[in-house]
Formats: structure tokens, sequence, C-alpha cells
């Protein structure tokens, strides 16, 4: 029987969990997953971490969880997790520098797997990536990244509104100094999550193990480029992509930041690249790509600097150019860094034609409705829908959940997840 096959009850193992996204795959329970879950790593710090969230999740006083966790610890712990088969879907969220081996050894075991972004960081990675995806098809089994940004009210609404031709008319191509889709992120290594400062280990500043910006975040705006611009379709790198120019940059980091956010009172002796004098390192984490897709012209960016500020937090910028309006998300000091969705219509483009197409989306998203605010419109997103960002990873939980009831990922998701791969990948080597 298949790890996918509808009939049997999901049952979880974290492999060597060393990002806070892990424990965020359990924040809540789900029904159809055993509440034990089995945890194969190394001893060490990130593991600790791993089990102090999960611990705490089943301690909180609002909505406890009840799971139940047995780890298995050593040298050998891979090989214990392929031998032992206690679950049959992997979850996959820390260091990256072995996480497309882990993918391709669990699926050649007969797991699904459920893996936090990025599944490669390497060019000569992908191969075996793309193996994976062919191992997977052939044995029946899933392998899914996790891509919560998909679930955040305001790009689902975006992604809706480009769907109307009487708002949004059609899509506009752009050119390479003005792209038609622009989405840009600003990230930081310092900040909260699920109420407490976040500690960061310290391979996340290394390359070599997290993967270069341009690798790491952009895995999400590239996906929300093809999922909001080509919903459902299939897409294909060598066919519908190409890649104009790419660019990487650091973001310097002294001892006292790097020490308040992984605990450490100096950097690791093999940071000593990372240097730019004894008290600072360099870390290569921001990141540009100017491409099109399909003819549309889209740049993807992202930034990080060390810590937002009080009130502050990371941003998303998204824009998406059509003829009758354009579609823009903004998160910054005016919109008290809460995601904002705006359609800037055309002049062309009557109010009256907008407020009438718009009928549809509110008896969709019940709530929702239109702000006239001077030339543009605001669209209001009642608090109840804003969720955030932490709950986003129970809801691709359900739709990995939905797949696997099925008994297979749909074409396009699949394709997806190749064609933005090889497009980073091929950024990442770009050279002018």
């Amino acid at each position: 029987m298949s790890a996918c096959n509808k009939s049997d009850k999901l049952k979880l193992i974290t492999l060597d969990p060393g990002h806070f996204h892990a424990a965020l795959v359990q924040k809540s329970m789900q029904e159809g997953i055993d509440k034990t879950v089995y945890v194969y790593a190394p001893e060490g710090k990130d593991l600790q971490l791993h089990m102090d969230r999960i611990n705490g999740y089943n301690a909180r006083s609002e909505n406890p969880t009840s799971w139940e966790t047995v780890t298995y610890t050593g040298n050998d712990f891979v090989e214990g997790m392929l031998s032992e088969k206690k679950g049959n879907v992997v979850v996959l969220a820390g260091n990256n520098s072995r996480k497309t081996e882990y993918i391709k050894r669990s699926i050649e075991a007969g797991f699904d797997v459920l893996a936090d972004k990025p599944m490669v960081i390497q060019p000569e990675q992908y191969e075996m990536l793309h193996e994976a995806f062919k191992t997977a098809e052939k044995k029946g089994l899933l392998l899914y990244d996790i891509m919560t940004e998909r679930y955040e009210i305001t790009s689902i609404l975006q992604r809706e509104l480009s769907m109307i031709p009487e708002i949004f008319g059609e899509p506009e191509n752009g050119t390479p100094e003005a792209p038609a889709v622009v989405k840009e992120s600003v990230h930081h290594f310092y900040k909260m999550v699920s109420g407490k400062p976040l500690v960061r280990p310290s391979w996340f500043m290394d390359t070599r193990q997290q993967g270069a910006g341009i690798v790491d975040v952009t895995t999400h705006l590239a996906d929300l480029v093809q999922w909001s611009c080509f919903p459902e379709q299939v897409l294909e790198f060598e066919k519908d992509v190409r890649l104009i120019s790419a660019e990487q940059w650091t973001t310097p980091l002294s001892r006292d930041q790097f020490t308040k956010v992984t605990g450490l009172s100096d950097f690791p002796a093999d940071f000593q690249a990372l240097k730019t004098s004894d008290s600072v390192i360099a870390v290569n984490c921001n990141g540009y790509i100017l491409y099109t897709l399909r003819g549309r012209h889209v740049k993807i960016k992202v930034d990080w600097a060390f810590e937002a500020g009080s009130g502050k937090g990371d941003t998303h910028y998204s824009f998406m150019a059509g003829s009758g309006s354009d579609l823009v998300i903004r998160q910054g000091e005016e919109q008290n860094f809460k995601p904002v969705l705006y359609i800037e219509p055309h002049s062309e483009n009557s109010d009256s034609k907008i407020i009438s197409a718009f009928e549809s989306v509110t008896k969709k998203f019940p709530g929702v409705v239109l702000r006239k605010s001077g030339k543009v419109f605001e669209v209001h997103v009642p608090d109840s829908y804003h969720n955030g960002h932490e709950a986003h990873f129970g809801q691709v939980l359900e739709k990995f959940l939905e797949y696997r009831e099925a008994g297979k990922l749909p074409e396009w998701e699949k394709a997806a997840m190749l064609t933005k791969y090889k497009l980073l990948m091929a950024a990442l080597n770009f050279r002018q």
C-alpha cells in the first residue's frame, strides 16, 4: 500500500528539524493525523528548540495540542527513519544542505514528503530533485512544498480580481524597465514567532547550508507569480520562462546582532569566509530576478535587515498591471504594516463598472467590501480573514491532505515546483 493511499491514516515523521517551520506544521491538531509524531535527528540545539516549541503548543492555555513525540537520535538518524518506517509522511524544515538528498531518499523508501522551501539550493542538486519527482509519480507518492503565502487573504483576492475582466481588463506584458508583475518582500533576522523572540540556528546565516537569498524566500515570490498569473496552468521552464537578469548582495551582521538572534557568543569557526572584519559577517541573503513568464515581464526581489523595530515586521509588496486597473498590495507604515489590497483604475475604467463587478467577490468572500479613497479603491477585509502567517501552515497541511485523499498531485502543482526551482537555480548561476 503506497503512503498516499487514502485509507492510510497520516502519521508524521519530522526529519532533522532546524527551522521553526517544522514545528508550525503542528501548531494545531487536525482530523486524520495521528497524534504520535516520530522525530529523527542528531542531538543538539536544533532538536531541543523544536521540542520546546511542540511542548509549548501542548502546554498553552488556549487550544492546547496533544502531540506525543517519539525521538530517535544519533549519527544514524536517517538510516533509522528509513529502516523503522514508523510513519508515512516526512516533514522537512531545517538545514537545507542535505534537504534534496533527504527528499530523494524518503521518496525512494516509500514516504510522502511535505518540505519547507527551498527544496534545492545548488544547481547541481536540481537533477536529484527532478528524479525524486519522477520516482514519486511512479510510486504513487506525494512530494509537495509548503507555500504558505498562497493563503494570505490579500494574495487570494488579488488573484481573484485579476480574473475579472471588468475590473482588471487584460493582463499587461510590461517591459524590463516597467515589469507588469512585481513581488517584493522585506524580512528580518530577529523577530517574534508564537509570541517569543525567534532563536535562529547559526547555520541560517551560512548560505552553504541555508541557501542564498535568491533561492530561499524568492521561492514564495516565484510561486505566487505562477499561481496568480496563470492559475492551475501547467508551466514549463524551457518553453515559458526567459531569464533576463539577476543580482545578489549581502546584509552585514555584527557579532552582537548574531548573538541576539542565535544565543551564541561568537561566530562559528567555519564562518571565516563570511567575515568582513573580526566582528562583522556578510550574509548573502538578498537578491532580485527579472524574467518573462509567457511573455509577461516579472520582477521578484527579497531584502533582509536585522530587525524591523517596534510595531513593525516583515513586509510584502505585490503589483499586477492590467489594461483596466492595476492591483497593488502594500504593507508599509501607512497600512500599519498589515497588507492592504488596492484597485487602481485607469482613467477609462469607470467606478460603476468596478463596483458592479466586485459584487461577485463579496458573494464569495462575505464581508469583503470596496472603499473609495481618492482615485483608487481599497479592498477592505474583515479581521476574521487575517489569520496570520503561522496559521497558514495548517492550511497547507489541509491542502496536502486533500491531495493525499485524491491519491496524487494535480499536474500543474508538480510543474509549478519544477519550473520555479529551475528558475531560481538559473538565477543563482546568472552571469551578466
